[in-house]
């Protein structure tokens, strides 16, 4: 019994996407996927040592929403509708500033 919820409690680790990976596996290129972040409508969710963004698999699901939102709404408009709590807005708690941001 004490087995079963050990095994219940294991979780795999989230896998985390550098940008090229999102890229290869949508139809947004990297200056996109950069501009998209930049503005707050994607959040990466850690650095890598050199400095590169690692994204979790929900950038996939906010990609997919963005795709369809672009077919009818302005960038402003769709900015707007994904920082309202409707959509889920990003938080800054769950952005990791850059690693190199605190450099001179």
């Amino acid at each position: 019994m004490a087995e079963t919820e050990k095994q219940k409690s294991i979780q795999p680790p989230t896998k985390l996407y550098r940008i090229g990976e999102v890229v290869r596996c949508t139809p947004f290129t990297r200056q996109t996927i950069h501009n998209y972040t930049t503005m707050g409508l994607l959040s990466e969710t850690e650095w890598t040592e050199g400095g590169h963004r690692l994204y979790d698999e929900s950038v996939f699901r906010r990609l997919s929403l963005i795709l369809e939102l672009r077919k009818t709404k302005s960038l402003a408009e769709l900015r707007r509708m994904l920082l309202d709590d409707s959509f889920g807005s990003l938080s800054s708690s769950g952005r990791d500033s850059h690693p190199n941001s605190s450099k001179n």
